[in-house]
């Protein structure tokens, strides 16, 4: 709508399209009375997805204007809806006074609520971060920042090529990523959702560079070790100007930068992320995920912590020695379970205290915080046993705060109320004034019905009753019968069907008081409780620390209750290149199984790099495989591991090619997406790196897989990559005939009875059978189909691939046997070469008889 339209508006509607032009593509609710209304197509919008009723409101060049609106006491339900949809909405306040105000209230835009920029806890998951990503640059050169607002985390990497900026988009699943405007369109990273393109000059260096020194009150950003970082800091910047846009306050809680750097960081990429199931499985859901088995936490925020460490293991031997260190001594005289019921009375302070910051903190977390801080001095006294370095330094940080403790406790009711919007929060004995102020409205009712008895016996009116209600005041209420006996100074204030109301001087100048003391009252509230946040917020920084380091300490002795209750041990990082896994089992599958688990040993070291596995379907390769990635994953984030023995090197990057789905809107089949993960991982593995490849070449004809997968072996065999191989192809078992450091194992399985029994035991050397057709006939396929498939096969045997693998040049597929391919084809020209005697032909008659047999094939 132009500016020349607003004309034929009505002065309110002139106010609503001057808000409204400032913000075209976002929803705004818009303050009215108890109401937050929507006009125009965002009320249309409105009534679509939150499936409230469309109304109409007055005219516009002779139409109704739509309307939608919803109560603003129960907005948080319907902005949680309209979040989870990705929407934003503007939020849009009377900030004037309607009593003197001429025209329309004054209204400002407070605050704008983002799918990235979310801090209500009714908005929010609380077991999930929710982050909002900003990234500039080229594939040369990505600069990445990411912050997390309902925290204050922010941190800043920079790294090359697409491939790595989407691998780390997967890992932190932004909520919103702001790119630049001057980005072509249809790049790989506008593909996720909450894209928003913002202006170039957003993402400039030197504007972004001084906005942070004074987002932090320093003179440079060398003490966060990012001064070298261009780009990130570009981004960074973006972020922090978004974030104060749609906030609209001060932002104390960001105090700092951190620098992630990819090569701290054990690397798996989206595919390998996915299929590891690490919080999320592969229908989307949680659970029989990983972080579903090994997450116990006693807070919120620890759980997401934890969630973290998954996504992110890292490769400094320290840093993992000293976690490994902290279970242990945790476990010792069961140390956790004194400090776990303390962590679950401390609930999820690192969100209340970034919502103190951003000064929309509710009476409710203000109660939580202070029964936090009560736990303190219980929880520092039973640390003092605690032996290892890094909990000293945790417990250090954790520290008591008596006088915040005593503040909180002497201001804030037991139950406060969910809002501050009636009062009711702050204590009797806390504020002299705001107790006299509350005892003159409190005494109302006292001198209400003092009143009303006075007058009853003064008028003689048996039936005189006193009362209250919002619109009319104070008043004297009278049966329509006795009216007429009314004293002089009654002044009639109302009349109803059956009685009529009257005012007196002294309960005039009664009310007068008391409304008055009623709304200083709450005016005097809200400005001590407004105090009490600003004295919080001056006590920010330490408690910001302190949350983190209860996080830590939950997610270590969470660590410590899963070692001892999943019976998983610690293990040992060594300097010698090995992975040597004694009885290691699958964490999750072990907890679903009603039987109990096989578990299995893997040893692979300088001599052996390579396993090639082979063994009947559902034998269980895809388990073994899994579960050595995710005991070497558990390892790197210091964590013990589900095996009884575990000695491993740190590893660089784990991979994990495992069977996928078409990714049909991506326009690629199974085979395209299986290749361009095997192509990923054959460019990118190293010598350090895990990589498991299951069943690779399957979506094509059975030469060209078996081609691929041969000379995809052979290749992680060169490049010394850790490897375990699953296939169906029986060829590769002659793999290490030439390739030294390669080794057979299988899975073991037996028949009894013509029913086919899996033993899940590793073994050494190659399976001598597939049992294909016994699992078809375990999955109920026809015994019809089961018989001839068993003559299709016995037919095949004979004349196609030999299943013995047969001697060849190192490195070749075997070739068929030729006799058994033309035993297999009756042709004329067999039947006439069997007949011929070629000792009696003329050479020229040979070359004839081979010109006309060319012809007739």
């Amino acid at each position: 709508m132009s500016q020349s339209d607003l004309s034929h508006h009505t002065p309110m509607m002139q106010q609503y399209w001057r808000l409204k032009n400032q913000h075209p593509d976002q929803l705004m609710f818009y303050r009215m009375g108890d109401f937050y209304e929507l006009f125009y197509e965002d009320a249309k919008k409105a009534a679509r997805l939150l499936d409230i009723t469309l109304t109409a409101r007055g005219q516009s060049a002779g139409s109704a204007i739509p309307m939608a609106g919803i109560p603003f006491h129960s907005a948080e339900g319907y902005l949680a809806r309209l979040v989870k949809l990705g929407e934003s909405v503007v939020i849009c306040e009377q900030t004037g006074d309607p009593a003197t105000s001429k025209g329309p209230v004054e209204r400002q835009v407070v605050r704008i609520i983002t799918p990235g920029t979310v801090s209500d806890e009714a908005l929010l998951d609380e077991r999930r971060d929710n982050l909002l990503a900003a990234v500039v640059g080229d594939e040369r050169l990505f600069g990445l920042a990411v912050l997390d607002i309902a925290s204050g985390r922010f941190s800043v990497l920079e790294m090359s090529a697409w491939e790595s900026l989407l691998a780390e988009l997967e890992r932190l699943n932004p909520a919103e990523l702001l790119i630049p405007d001057d980005w072509p369109q249809g790049l790989p990273a506008e593909k996720r959702r909450g894209v928003r393109r913002r202006a170039p000059w957003d993402f400039d260096r030197d504007s972004a560079h001084k906005s942070l020194c004074q987002q932090f009150g320093t003179q440079d950003l060398k003490g966060f070790g990012c001064e070298g970082l261009k780009l990130a800091i570009g981004a960074a910047g973006c972020l922090l100007s978004y974030a104060k846009e749609t906030q609209r306050t001060a932002l104390p809680h960001l105090r700092g930068l951190r620098h992630e750097r990819l090569g701290d960081t054990v690397i798996l990429d989206g595919a390998s992320r996915r299929n590891l199931e690490l919080d999320t499985n592969l229908s989307g859901g949680r659970e029989n995920t990983l972080q579903s088995v090994v997450d116990r936490c006693q807070t919120a925020m620890g759980s997401r912590l934890l969630t973290r460490w998954l996504n992110r293991p890292l490769r400094d031997h320290s840093i993992l020695q000293a976690r490994q260190n902290s279970i242990t001594c945790l476990l010792e005289h069961y140390r956790f379970e004194n400090l776990q019921p303390l962590l679950k009375e401390i609930g999820d302070v690192e969100r209340i205290l970034a919502r103190i910051g951003l000064r929309n903190a509710r009476p409710r977390d203000l109660a939580r915080l202070r029964d936090a801080l009560s736990v303190l001095p219980d929880l520092q006294h039973n640390m003092r046993e605690l032996v290892a370095s890094h909990l000293g330094e945790l417990a250090e940080s954790i520290r008591t705060y008596p006088e915040l403790a005593a503040l909180l406790a002497s201001a804030v009711v037991d139950n406060p109320p969910a809002v501050i919007r009636d009062g009711g929060v702050l204590k009797m004995g806390y504020d002299a004034e705001l107790d006299e102020l509350l005892s003159l409205s409190e005494n109302a009712g006292q001198f209400l019905m003092d009143l009303e008895v006075r007058e009853r016996e003064r008028t003689g009116l048996s039936n005189l009753k006193v009362g209250y209600n919002r619109i009319h005041g104070y008043y004297i209420e009278l049966p329509r019968t006795q009216a007429e006996q009314a004293p002089v100074d009654y002044i009639r204030r109302q009349t109803l069907k059956g009685a009529e109301r009257f005012i007196t001087p002294e309960l005039k100048a009664f009310e007068d008081k008391a409304l008055s003391a009623k709304s200083r009252a709450l005016a005097r509230e809200k400005m001590l409780y407004e105090q009490l946040l600003e004295t919080l917020i001056q006590a920010l920084a330490p408690l910001q620390e302190t949350a983190a380091a209860l996080a830590e300490l939950d997610v270590l002795a969470n660590l410590a209750e899963r070692a001892l209750t999943l019976d998983f041990s610690r293990p040992t990082f060594v300097e010698d290149t090995c992975l040597n896994i004694e009885q290691g089992r699958h964490p999750v599958v072990e907890q679903v199984l009603e039987t109990p688990f096989v578990a299995n040993d893997l040893k692979l070291d300088q001599n052996t790099r390579m396993l090639v596995i082979t063994g009947p379907n559902m034998g269980g390769k895809s388990t073994y495989m899994r579960q050595t990635a995710l005991i070497v994953l558990l390892a790197h984030i210091g964590s013990f591991v589900p095996a009884a023995r575990c000695e491993l090197s740190i590893v660089d990057r784990i991979f994990t090619r495992i069977g996928s789905s078409d990714d049909l809107a991506g326009g690629r089949s199974t085979f395209m997406v299986e290749m361009s993960e095997t192509a990923n991982i054959l460019h990118n593995a190293t010598d350090r790196s895990l990589v498991l490849m299951d069943e690779v070449g399957r979506g094509t004809s059975t030469f060209d897989g078996l081609s691929l997968a041969w000379s995809a072996a052979e290749h992680l065999a060169k490049l010394r990559a850790w490897t375990l191989f699953a296939t169906h192809y029986f060829e590769l078992t002659v793999l290490p005939e030439s390739e030294p450091l390669v080794a057979n194992v299988h899975l073991s399985a037996t028949e009894h009875k013509e029913r086919i029994v899996f033993l899940h035991h590793v073994l050494p050397g190659p399976a001598s059978q597939s049992y294909g057709l016994a699992v078809a006939q375990l999955a109920g396929v026809p015994n019809g189909v089961i018989d001839r498939a068993r003559e299709h096969l016995a037919r095949l045997e004979t004349t196609s691939l030999p299943h013995q693998p047969l001697r060849t040049e190192p490195g070749r597929p075997p070739a068929p046997l030729q006799s058994d391919l033309f035993a297999a084809l009756p042709h004329p020209v067999l039947d006439e070469l069997d007949r011929m005697e070629p000792d009696n032909m003329t050479p020229r008659q040979a070359l004839e008889l081979l010109y006309a047999w060319k012809q007739r094939i």
